[in-house]
């Protein structure tokens, strides 16, 4: 499969260089497989970035530098290639200054096809792809390997298009009554009571929220409740007030938008926003954009030495 023409932004300054690529994955992919992200980032100090939750599954495919992964209540991760499956709390991602490799976003569903691992099994948990119980062709540490000596973003985007094609054709397939779910969940910004996407499906609501937790990795309360605080970031982000948005989110009141916001980022709705304002926000990467992990969307923090304290004691290991 050909992947086309790859943009990539490029740049160098005092701290270092670095290089970012984004391209779609082929048409027979989509919408499982969402996004390729190819990074390259030579900085002259270590840097550090909170995640927030997002409605997907993430593939980090590293080249050869690992990154160290801390989220509260579960031991510190230090990983090449990382497997990230749906979350409801922060995390820090922390790399010593150098890292190359390709993120992948995945639906959780297609991360389920993929994988074959009941994803309930790897909610809020950082893993080494290639410790998971899948039946592939080849391991996710070969398949990095064979991408980091490739000459180009387009090389690497287009034998990832056949790869992934070979692992979903031979996966386990994912029920399309939870596709289906899922996909309502998405279309309504996590606003459908279960109770109507159990009917919508025609399910008992108890096994609509067992195939969940198998095929989605969260319960369908809880994967709602991320895909309102993923709207919730995106509206704030585009200069809607938190009343406002609490309103058009489902939230009770703009106290409870907030208490959500606090418990799955770490910080309340004033400090995410403001945080994403300041206009050097990145000192340790010298004018690295802070690429979020989807497009269009308020995902991540790139944290500056001031605000590593405040951070560490809310996603830091327990």
């Amino acid at each position: 499969m050909a992947t086309g023409v790859v943009p990539v932004r490029s740049g160098h300054g005092p701290g270092g260089s670095w290089e970012f690529a984004l391209a779609p994955p082929h048409p027979r992919l989509r919408p499982g497989v969402m996004s390729y992200r190819g990074v390259r980032l030579a900085m002259d100090r270590p840097r550090r970035r909170l995640e927030t939750p997002i409605g997907a599954a993430t593939l980090l495919l590293g080249f050869d530098q690992p990154v160290r992964i801390s989220r509260a209540g579960r031991p510190t991760a230090t990983l090449v290639s990382v497997y990230c499956g749906p979350t409801t709390t922060p995390a820090v991602g922390e790399h010593a200054g150098r890292l190359s490799g390709i993120e992948v976003l995945l639906t959780p569903w297609a991360a389920f096809t993929l994988f074959g691992t009941p994803q309930c099994e790897l909610a809020d948990r950082a893993v080494d792809p290639d410790d998971l119980p899948h039946a592939l062709d080849r391991r996710v540490g070969e398949l990095s390997a064979a991408l980091a000596v490739l000459p180009t973003w387009e090389d690497r985007f287009g034998l990832l298009d056949d790869v992934f094609a070979r692992w979903w054709a031979a996966g386990t397939p994912c029920s399309a009554r939870v596709v289906r779910a899922w996909s309502e969940l998405v279309r309504t910004g996590g606003s459908m009571p279960v109770r109507r996407l159990a009917e919508e499906v025609g399910w008992s609501v108890r096994h609509l929220e067992n195939r969940f937790r198998e095929q989605i990795g969260l319960g369908p309360k809880a994967a709602a409740r991320v895909l309102r605080l993923q709207r919730a970031r995106r509206l704030l982000a585009a200069g809607r007030g938190q009343a406002e948005t609490a309103a058009v989110c489902g939230f009770y009141d703009q106290a409870h938008l907030s208490g959500e916001f606090k418990a799955m980022t770490g910080c309340t709705p004033r400090e995410f926003t403001a945080a994403r304002q300041v206009p050097v926000q990145v000192p340790a990467a010298s004018g690295a954009p802070a690429i979020d992990r989807m497009p269009g969307e308020a995902t991540s923090l790139v944290l500056a030495s001031g605000r590593d304290a405040d951070f560490s004691k809310t996603v830091g290991p327990r």
